[in-house]
């Protein structure tokens, strides 16, 4: 693949040591919740781009510890040039051991640095919903990333509000599936309003298509 780093961020740092303790400790009381339809029910053509899937070793879905997850690269269907990469990560229940994996926390060791993040609001047909936005560099390569996390009736960005909701939800509803949704799109070039601008419409269309599928709040 010409871009493995960044779209390999499944087993990344974990959301916190606190947040996983707590979930083992409130564990009894939450429940698994299946997706509402499967994963792949998610369109596999987005922006008018066909998908391929990306193949994950087993290993590496063990460390994540997903329930369901699709990993996908859309490119034209006559090229072997990568456009941007799609990532859905689904836990039905997340516990020690199995929760959400940050992106922000493994881009060191992957060889990916940060140069610029900020949060970015997106209007979906779900209504606005604010996202990361990260701007990558790798030596001579730069991606662009957005990402976010989706489950229990809304979408999220701060990590630290994200990691309060997980343990609200735990104690007051016993649930805690949490889907975490992610895209990554080569610079090419060094035109990074255009990288931008794939993101931005790649997370019109995604952010309603898991919406469909995870259950509601």
């Amino acid at each position: 693949m010409s871009w493995p780093s960044p779209i390999r961020w499944l087993p990344a740092g974990v959301l916190g040591f606190g947040a996983v303790v707590n979930i083992y400790f409130v564990g009894g009381r939450v429940q698994p919740v299946p997706l509402l339809t499967p994963l792949d029910s998610i369109p596999a053509v987005l922006q008018g781009l066909p998908s391929t899937p990306i193949e994950v070793s087993e290993e590496e879905q063990r460390v994540a510890g997903m329930s369901s997850f699709i990993l996908r690269r859309h490119a034209p269907s006559d090229s072997a040039a990568m456009v941007f990469s799609v990532y859905v990560g689904y836990y039905e229940q997340q516990r020690q051991g199995s929760s959400i994996h940050s992106p922000r926390n493994c881009l060191p060791g992957a060889g990916w640095e940060p140069v610029g993040d900020r949060p970015v609001t997106i209007q979906t047909a779900i209504g606005a919903a604010t996202v990361n936005r990260y701007h990558l560099v790798n030596g001579p390569l730069q991606s662009i990333v957005y990402y976010w996390y989706q489950g229990r009736g809304r979408i999220a960005h701060n990590e630290y509000i994200v990691k309060y909701e997980l343990l609200r939800d735990a104690a007051l509803l016993g649930r805690t599936e949490e889907a975490l949704v992610r895209i990554v799109v080569p610079v090419i070039e060094g035109d990074i309003a255009a990288a931008d601008s794939i993101g931005v419409r790649v997370a019109r269309d995604l952010a309603p298509a898991v919406d469909a599928v995870i259950p509601p709040r």
